[in-house]
């Protein structure tokens, strides 16, 4: 698929989602446009946050996050840093990182639907959260300047980027000396057929995509990270998609132990050195 083509699909997808949970679109569906409705990716998307993260948060931001982790648990975050979230969506994760680095912070997020940005921002405004900017644009090409961030997250987004190596790049060039890398993503471990790995990717992220564990890895480094460690937090199995698997004509039963455990969602880190030798 051109990267063109995927970044069209990606746009409709989050735009029909943030359609719905304002009110204004069809059911909300991480596979809209393959389901009508959310079943399909339940085990990615469910149960990712507890009740004391989302309490004061609005119910919208909550209801439009697609992501499969919740890199704002996981990843340190200190007050008076400036965070970026990369894929922002409906905001959930750059207001939970806003109430993390305090008043002396800044959480940004960027996103490239103006959909989820008008979510997004009606998010902001009903939290009051004064510490927070929504920016338009592709992560391929993050619009702020070099050294500005300390922190940057995402959650299920990197994997949708034609461009993962331009992403990583951009995310190098942009983080503080020190700055952290902190990410929740879909990676692949091990050897998939072909055909049974796209269609396992359609299910979990809607566009397949996810990078295998240790080719993420060499990813990071070439673009300058060191410190790398790729985390799994959750694992899917075959039985988790046998609704859409069967859609496909595909028998769970045969290609279950060709993919069971290679499919997971990971917490990604990685750290820019202080002292960079890439030539950026």
């Amino acid at each position: 698929m051109e990267t063109t083509d995927i970044k069209t699909v990606v746009k409709e997808r989050y735009a029909r989602a943030a359609l719905s949970v304002s009110g204004t679109g069809a059911s909300a569906s991480c596979c809209a446009g393959e389901r009508g409705n959310a079943e399909c990716c339940d085990p990615i998307t469910s149960n990712l946050y507890d009740a004391a993260q989302t309490g004061d948060l609005p119910e919208t931001a909550v209801l439009a996050s697609l992501g499969c982790g919740n890199p704002t648990a996981l990843a340190e975050l200190k007050q008076g840093e400036v965070v970026l979230d990369l894929g922002s969506g409906g905001g959930i994760d750059v207001l939970l990182s806003a109430k993390r680095v305090g008043a002396t912070g800044k959480a940004y997020g960027l996103d490239m639907t103006d959909e989820m940005l008008a979510l997004a921002r009606e998010n902001q405004r009903k939290a009051g959260a004064q510490n927070v900017e929504f920016l338009k644009g592709d992560i391929e090409n993050i619009p702020l300047p070099d050294g500005s961030i300390d922190v940057i997250i995402s959650n299920c987004v990197i994997n949708l980027a034609a461009d993962k190596d331009r992403v990583l790049r951009e995310a190098f060039r942009v983080l503080r000396p020190g700055g952290r890398f902190a990410v929740s993503d879909v990676v692949t471990k091990g050897v998939v057929p072909a055909g049974i790995r796209d269609s396992l990717l359609l299910w979990v992220g809607c566009v397949a995509g996810a990078l295998e564990m240790d080719e993420y890895r060499a990813k990071l480094a070439a673009a300058g990270f060191e410190r790398i460690d790729v985390e799994p937090t959750r694992v899917y199995c075959a039985a988790d998609a046998k609704e859409f698997l069967r859609e496909k004509g595909l028998d769970v039963a045969v290609i279950g132990p060709q993919v069971d455990g290679k499919f997971m969602s990971a917490f990604i880190r990685a750290t820019k050195p202080v002292q960079s030798s890439v030539r950026l």
